[in-house]
């Protein structure tokens, strides 16, 4: 098959800048709809987030959450990895661990933050570690269906060749497991952070999810849009520059060897 032409830039930019402007011009419509207080326009907003940010408080908690996210996010894959792999290469394994994966998947994000709270304190640690352990189910799922689907035929080219583990991990597994590592990054960041602003919420005394229960109790809409479309952006951003290119580059491995 001959290969798919390269799109340009336009022919993506314009699309999304067209689908920014009508968003902002419903927003725009809607505030003037319901008013002001109920819900300010995007000017207004963004002169909150220009405020925060020029009095120091936003990069002050938007730094906290992005550490939490970060640290819960790494944790997450590596056990999810890890987990995900051995339950697609073993039977055995899978079939006593899927019932915990099974609870897991099932278990309300806001029980396992309050119980770890509860049992540990609201320190960081008991904050991450939820954040992780709500995570790390899904990244089973999305890695382990990647195991099962590993093509024995390159298995028996790394016998055969008498790759040591680590190479055998790098140019025959990690290849092939790339597609879903890199949906299960995808789906788990968004993921993440919206339970990270949960955990700060709750029991935290820094943090976006502080500050939007601060101005929640305030009844102040505009920075409550504020400090949630700052770090939307930051995390978009994080989407687009980060894991969208490293998707692509695991599709492109695939679609080689296919």
């Amino acid at each position: 098959m001959p290969p798919t032409p390269r799109r340009g830039a336009s022919a993506v930019l314009l699309p999304r800048l067209g689908s920014l402007v009508v968003l902002i011009a419903g927003w725009q419509a809607a505030a003037w709809f319901a008013g002001s207080r109920l819900l300010p326009g995007p000017a207004a907003v963004a002169a909150g987030i220009g405020e925060a940010l020029v009095h120091g408080e936003m990069a002050m908690h938007l730094s906290a959450t992005l550490a939490r996210v970060a640290a819960a996010f790494a944790l997450a894959m590596a056990f999810g990895t890890s987990l995900g792999y051995a339950m697609g290469r073993s039977d055995r394994f899978d079939r006593v661990a899927d019932p915990w994966l099974v609870l897991l998947l099932n278990l309300p994000a806001l029980v396992v933050i309050v119980l770890a709270y509860v049992w540990f304190g609201l320190t960081e640690a008991a904050a991450v570690g939820a954040v992780a352990l709500n995570k790390i189910p899904n990244t089973v799922v999305v890695v382990r269906e990647g195991a099962r689907a590993l093509d024995p035929g390159l298995d028996e080219v790394a016998r055969a060749y008498r790759f040591g583990t680590w190479k055998r991990l790098r140019h025959v597994v990690l290849p092939q497991l790339g597609p879903y590592l890199a949906a299960a990054a995808r789906s788990g960041l968004s993921l993440v952070w919206k339970i990270v602003l949960v955990v700060e919420l709750l029991g935290r005394s820094n943090g976006v999810g502080f500050e939007i229960g601060t101005y929640f109790q305030l009844f102040d809409v505009r920075m409550i849009l504020a400090y949630a479309l700052a770090f939307v952006v930051i995390m978009l951003l994080v989407e687009t520059l980060v894991l969208q290119p490293v998707e692509r580059r695991a599709g492109r491995w695939r679609q080689r060897h296919a």
